[in-house]
């Protein structure tokens, strides 16, 4: 089977800070895969490497089976074309920390812009299946109110209605709940736990332990741009190995 997502040696840095040192992670079709670990850990810079939101500096990279972001000839990366790259997020999903809606326009208008603008889609089909994916997020009520009339978890609800628009192989997920009121992430959470229900391969960077320990496949600790330790969810949790992790879940947990 080939992965859904295969890291071999990641390394990036931001000028004289290593913020990715050597990292490999292997994610199959239909797992969920949950990153945790401190601030400043490498875990967001990882995920945004995955849809070449970041350049990774050295490594290779893949998903379902082709390198993101760069072609290889001799040995060695030569990076894509934008509109080679644009082409290969089409296939990505990606939920954010903080929204991002379009706030001029509705729930339902924000969900079919992708399909319209980057697919071509017939406007009658796009907005079919903004509707179906409002319904499976629970704001089928909530079409026509634009994202200031919506609380921030119903926001990010749309915002993953949003990225599923696009039909995507693989959904990435950076803290979706980080920026949520306690009371609203339980809302959130209940749409991921439906997505992986039906088989969705998700990266999810989360801080939620309860979800990571029930939903989550795999889990991965990340501390100073490297894994420290990886396993089921369940196993890394309950009986970490590594110094480093038992610290962090200490106080986490």
């Amino acid at each position: 089977m080939t992965p859904m997502v295969e890291g071999i040696g990641i390394h990036k840095s931001f000028g004289a800070t290593k913020v990715l040192q050597g990292v490999d992670f292997v994610v199959q079709p239909g797992e969920v895969a949950c990153v945790v670990g401190p601030s400043g850990s490498g875990k967001s810079t990882m995920l945004r490497c995955i849809n070449h939101l970041e350049r990774i500096d050295s490594g290779r990279l893949r998903v379902d089976g082709h390198l993101i972001g760069y072609r290889e000839a001799g040995g060695k990366l030569h990076e894509m074309r934008e509109s080679e790259i644009a082409q290969q997020r089409r296939d990505i999903g990606m939920v954010f920390q903080r929204f991002n809606l379009f706030p001029h326009k509705t729930a339902l208008e924000n969900v079919m812009e992708a399909p319209l603008v980057v697919r071509r889609s017939p406007r009658g089909a796009a907005r079919k299946q903004a509707e179906e994916l409002l319904d499976r997020v629970g704001l089928g009520d909530r079409m026509g109110n634009y994202p200031a009339q919506l609380s921030g978890g119903q926001q990010q609800r749309v915002a993953i209605a949003r990225a599923l628009a696009m039909s995507p192989r693989l959904m990435l997920f950076d803290e979706p709940t980080s920026a949520l009121d306690p009371e609203l992430v339980g809302e959130v959470l209940d749409v991921m736990r439906g997505l992986a229900r039906d088989g969705m391969t998700m990266v999810v960077v989360t801080h939620e332990m309860g979800f990571a320990r029930e939903v989550g496949d795999s889990l991965v600790f990340m501390d100073d741009g490297r894994i420290v330790e990886s396993g089921a969810p369940r196993e890394v949790l309950a009986n970490p190995r590594e110094e480093r992790t038992k610290a962090f879940l200490s106080k986490v947990l």
